[in-house]
């Protein structure tokens, strides 16, 4: 079997519109399609024995053991592999289900589907089932062990922390969008202006100066205790030689720690004299240069957290220990302690595992121990300086028997310290007491303290500290969002999207936008080529000057990694026909019009799916939407539209020359077409297409319906507004047309303006697209010779996997069957072939030039223009009478 290709998808797909994260694997069984798993003997045996649990599986039977009587009826290994990465992952400590297998379209091939939670560990568990099904064909062992185990680091090496992830879920329960900002804990909240960005805990709000200072130990204690909140009696030192003085100063029991040191990092604790002093000395110098020597505190460590100065939760804190049975060793205690199965790898369950490590050695020396020593019976061990969950320390929740007066100076601290995140540790024999009473002392004040003990305590009462988080952030229920409008199509994508964006910036919004020819904000192009896909709109979203976005979406996108988003306010539609079939697994425009369907799927309940009614696939759509459904038509009598007025919706029609908005039986109309630049005097009947969504886009976000006139008449077709879109070239004798059409449907589309326009001659300049079938290329030729007078055939500049005489021969069957005796002219290099058709240019002729590299056709074609305004000023100047 062979692998073609992993793709993750990481927003609304074809495969699902619900479920973001799955991996779309295209497998070739090759000999395997001849092998369904009940003519492999054995399998079935080998496959139970690897995986018992998957009795859990139930697939299409719809019962326990459902899958393994599907391998006893005979399924393929396409499906078989689906239900191994499934298995594997949640073995991993991964809890996926959702599965599909679909055949590709080519004998043996087929799509792999399966959820995933972390990208890495979903694209390893693609290729580790179809290595374990290898093996099971061939009756050969299988580590299973190793995968998993690989799989649990991936997923700690990718995952978010426990602090960020629970800040990240609870705003996305809120319907709050989120973005990754880098593989770490970097998030932004909500998009463009209206974003939000976190840190672990630390936000986009959270004082620098407040993290500068508890970072800073030093200056922390000195500020508390001006303050006069009770720390321990201490001093700094960064010379070895002060130590002893120090400690005699101090007094024993001490604690050393580095001044900018986190997470219980360089911290020794219950230090009983100087040996022990020097080897914590040394150890605390290798975190920081700073090194606070201060009392040791006895009673319970806890930490107080407070946000946006308000207490939410207490914990006390225990660090890793076992407790002797009088007969087993630490190293077997701690065996033993692991098999809770609240414990696990990282951060995967409430608990770490407790590892015996360096520092858990030298805290058994200090004690005479080893990890063989065997305690006494009901001995405690403690194995860690530090309370930290991560090393395998315990967390009990305290919240609710705070005393009033810590609850005071925790809140009052924050304001101190300046933090609107801060976790406090105290140490004290009661926090239900005042510290006042049983002599304890604040340790430190954290930036950026772990959620982790108040989410999901060992006992007491879970907290949930990431609500306030995000009630800081987005006070008063606000979602973070900008309004964003998606569209989509075969044709009349990128104009539509320009047009909106224009319309928007005409109300004063500050506009991100996606297109084929790059991306731009307020009208900046920042990024050029074709950027339709997700990694293009998130740039848009992540913009913090965006309040407004439009996101031109293409298959292409949608089918490797899905929607760049999960939500949109107004999803477009403008047609589909067919183009780009035969392409990653689609087909038929059935299946092309379901990846387009995708758009309109994530509508918000409150927005509105824009359809095109004239167009049978867009129109079905309504039916999958859960929003509103507003339509566009043409045709002012069509039925659908009638029907939709009936029931007091939304469209707009092109309607006695006029650009017509409906609601229900009453008409706004917002200009005459011959008004618009766009329509070449309404000549360009598929340009009003395009305008139709448009200013229903605009009437639905509020637009006034004078601000839309202006916005349409001030919208010009030119290099400028609408690159390689209706681009027209005034020479001296004749006329040059760049445009981007490409496939049949567009080149019927631009048949229909060229109808329209006066011409001596008029002369095509037209390529075949590599990755489009044969009768695709054929209907292009076969279009062209209906259009122009003469053709010139030229060559984009990737052939996409076919030939130059291929693609040729195809254009010129089309071109032949339509017209045998037209013009034809074979110019490859397509700077050649324009430069060819303009300067051979007829008075009175249109040259067409259909370009796909739309940058160096505009350049090409103004260099040419600029070129003959030269010969026209040197010749004119000559007729200047003692011009010297």
């Amino acid at each position: 079997m062979r692998i073609r290709s992993i793709n993750a998808m990481k927003g609304p797909n074809y495969w699902s519109v619900r479920r973001h994260k799955l991996i779309v694997m295209v497998l070739d069984l090759e000999d395997m399609e001849e092998k369904p798993t009940n003519k492999i003997p054995g399998f079935r045996e080998r496959l139970e024995a690897l995986f018992p649990t998957m009795i859990e599986h139930r697939c299409s039977v719809g019962s326990k053991g459902g899958f393994f009587q599907r391998v006893d009826e005979g399924t393929w290994m396409g499906h078989v592999i689906e239900h191994i990465a499934l298995e594997i992952q949640t073995l991993a400590g991964m809890d996926v289900g959702f599965g599909r297998t679909r055949g590709y379209g080519e004998v043996g091939v087929y799509n792999v589907v399966f959820a995933y939670m972390e990208e890495k560990v979903g694209r390893y568990a693609a290729e580790a089932s179809v290595r374990i099904c290898e093996a099971l064909i061939d009756g050969n062992k299988y580590d299973l062990a190793e995968d998993i185990q690989r799989m649990r680091e991936l997923r700690e090496d990718e995952r978010l922390g426990p602090s960020t992830g629970s800040i990240v879920e609870e705003a996305a329960s809120r319907g709050i969008p989120w973005i990754r900002l880098n593989k770490y804990s970097l998030c932004q909240l909500g998009y463009g202006a209206n974003q939000k960005r976190i840190q672990a805990t630390v936000t986009s709000e959270t004082s620098s100066i407040g993290v500068e200072l508890a970072c800073d130990k030093e200056d922390t204690k000195y500020l508390l205790e001006q303050a006069e909140v009770p720390v321990p009696k201490g001093d700094i030192i960064r010379r070895e030689s002060s130590l002893e003085s120090t400690c005699r100063y101090v007094g024993y029991p001490l604690v050393v720690k580095p001044v900018g040191g986190n997470h219980g990092r360089g911290i020794t604790v219950n230090i009983q004299n100087y040996d022990q002093a020097l080897e914590a000395f040394r150890a605390a110098k290798r975190v920081s240069e700073t090194i606070i020597i201060e009392k040791y505190i006895t009673g319970e460590d806890y930490r107080l957290l407070v946000i946006n100065n308000k207490l939410v939760a207490a914990a006390i804190r225990t660090p890793a220990h076992v407790v002797g049975d009088g007969k087993s060793t630490i190293q077997e205690l701690v065996d033993e302690v692991n098999k809770d199965p609240r414990r696990g790898y990282g951060h995967e369950n409430v608990l770490t595992q407790i590892t015996i490590n360096d520092l858990t050695l030298s805290i058994l020396k200090t004690k005479g121990y080893t990890a063989e020593t065997v305690p006494a019976a009901g001995e405690r061990v403690i194995l860690k300086d530090t309370a930290n969950l991560s090393t395998g320390g315990t967390a009990e929740d305290v919240t609710d028997i705070v005393h009033p007066s810590n609850v005071f100076m925790a809140e009052r601290i924050s304001k101190i310290i300046d933090l609107d995140i801060c976790g406090i540790d105290i140490m004290t024999t009661d926090i239900s007491k005042p510290l006042s009473e049983t002599g304890g002392a604040v340790l430190e004040v954290n930036a950026g303290p772990g959620f982790r003990m108040h989410l999901a305590p060992t006992t007491g009462l879970p907290r949930n500290v990431a609500a306030p988080v995000v009630d800081k952030l987005f006070p008063n229920g606000a979602s973070g969002r900008i309004p964003i409008v998606a569209v989509t199509g075969t044709n009349g994508k990128t104009t539509t999207t320009r047009l909106i964006a224009h319309l928007a910036k005409m109300k004063g919004y500050r506009v991100g936008y996606t297109t084929t020819d790059g991306v731009y904000i307020q009208n900046q192009l920042l990024m050029s080529g074709d950027c339709t896909g997700p990694v293009s709109a998130e740039f848009v979203l992540k913009d913090p000057t965006v309040d407004f976005a439009v996101l031109e979406c293409a298959r292409g996108g949608l089918l490797r990694a899905g929607l760049g988003f999960h939500n949109c306010d107004v999803g477009i539609v403008t047609n589909v026909a067919a183009d780009h079939l035969g392409l990653k697994g689609i087909h038929t425009i059935e299946q092309l019009a379901k990846v387009k369907g995708v758009i309109p799927e994530t509508v918000l309940p409150e927005g509105y799916a824009i359809l095109n009614a004239d167009d049978d696939l867009v129109y079905d759509m309504r039916k999958s939407v859960n929003c509103n459904v507003a339509l566009f038509s043409m045709d002012e009598d069509n039925p659908r539209i009638k029907a939709m007025q009936k029931l007091g919706g939304i469209s707009a029609i092109y309607e006695n020359g006029f650009i017509t908005i409906c609601r229900g039986e009453w008409k706004i109309r917002i200009t005459k077409a011959v008004n618009v630049p766009l329509t070449y005097g309404g000549k360009a009947t598929f340009m009003i297409q395009n305008i139709l969504p448009a200013v229903i886009t605009g009437y639905v976000r509020g637009f006034s319906i004078e601000d839309m006139k202006v916005a349409l008449e001030t919208f010009i077709p030119s290099p400028a507004q609408t690159p390689g879109r209706l681009n027209m070239f005034r020479f001296k004798d004749f006329d040059v047309l760049l445009d981007y059409a490409h496939n049949p449907a567009g080149m019927r589309a631009l048949q229909k303006f060229i109808d329209n326009i006066d011409a001596s001659v008029k002369v095509g300049v037209i390529a075949g697209v590599g990755d489009r079938r044969d009768e695709d290329t054929n209907e292009v030729g076969a279009v062209a010779a209906e259009m122009f007078d003469e053709i010139i055939i030229r060559q984009d500049k990737h052939l996409r996997g076919r030939s130059e005489e291929e693609l040729i021969g195809l254009l010129k069957q089309g071109i032949e069957k339509q017209d045998p005796n037209k013009k034809i002219t074979i110019i490859p290099n397509e700077r050649e072939a324009a430069t060819h058709a303009i300067k051979n240019a007829k008075k009175g002729s249109l040259i067409v030039i259909c370009s796909d590299v739309i940058p160096d056709a505009l350049e090409l074609v103004q260099q040419l223009k600029e070129e003959e305004a030269k010969r026209l000023y040197e010749f004119s100047t000559d007729d200047i009478p003692n011009k010297h």
